[in-house]
């Protein structure tokens, strides 16, 4: 799995405490983050070349998109150049929320990047009409959100104020439901859930992204059962790489016990080994 930089580490935990017998390669993209702000085909690129060093180098069967803005810049494209499973954690995101609301009134925040593609409005709309509901969705950018957490600022008076200013169309909404679109935005719950009050249900994608994953690797016979072997996991970053392992074990955990570096640089190819062959 990939992400611009540490956010994506909430996906990484549902799915070593889901998945445990799995081996996970996480790549933070940290020396380019935030994605939010770039241009959605510059970020298009930058999943692409990380997507063919998970293919190529570590010869994954299936890989998940742990950041919202890559997966609203360029899901489909991956989808249609890859022969192995790519999942997103928007879709899941969007069901767990209409699941979630009992008003119909319900929120999502983002980057300014994944709200202004649209991506979610559309997965709302899909979720609610398969679930048959009537979802009044407001939609708010919160720029400025993945650079606190990025530094490890997750309280405090410079956070609240912010939260409060970016929360306050949300407010205005009354919605009864908000989804967290960005896998960043759970180190922020707790201010975020004091700005918006306690008749407000937060929903975080990264718990029903991990069952996803659960789903399809069973259904596609790719699933390692749960065994005595625990899955191994490799952490990697584009940036300082002992930053990352500082910051990235407080909000992962004691399995973020090393970093590697990784490198920018290559060009996905336009074939990869089909997914029958990598089971």
């Amino acid at each position: 799995m990939f992400d611009s930089g540490f956010g994506g580490l909430t996906v990484a935990r549902a799915a070593i405490d889901l998945l445990p017998a799995e081996d996970l390669v996480y790549i933070g993209d940290t020396g380019r983050y935030p994605y939010g702000p770039k241009p959605l085909a510059e970020v298009r690129g930058y999943a692409r070349e990380i997507v063919a060093s998970l293919v190529e180098d570590h010869d994954v069967k299936a890989i998940i998109v742990a950041c919202n803005t890559a997966a609203a810049a360029g899901l489909e494209d991956l989808r249609d150049e890859l022969d192995i499973p790519v999942l997103d954690v928007i879709q899941p995101g969007a069901t767990s929320l209409v699941e979630a609301t009992a008003t119909g009134r319900a929120g999502v925040i983002g980057t300014v990047g994944t709200i202004s593609s649209g991506a979610y409005v559309h997965a709302v709309a899909d979720a609610a009409s398969v679930a048959g509901r009537d979802i009044q969705l407001t939609s708010a950018a919160c720029p400025g959100f993945v650079e606190f957490v990025e530094r490890g600022q997750t309280r405090g008076d410079e956070v609240t104020v912010l939260a409060e200013r970016l929360l306050a169309p949300i407010c205005a909404a009354d919605v009864d439901t908000l989804l967290l679109g960005c896998t960043h935005y759970p180190f922020l719950a707790r201010v975020i859930a004091d700005v918006v009050g306690p008749a407000v249900t937060l929903v975080s994608s990264a718990d029903e992204t991990a069952f996803s994953a659960l789903r399809l690797l069973r259904e596609l016979g790719l699933l390692r059962e749960r065994t005595s072997r625990r899955g191994r996991h490799r952490f990697l970053s584009s940036g300082d790489v002992d930053m990352f392992r500082e910051l990235g074990a407080r909000l992962l955990g004691p399995e973020l016990d090393s970093a590697e570096p990784w490198k920018p640089g290559r060009t996905a190819p336009t074939s990869f080994t089909p997914i029958q062959q990598k089971a």
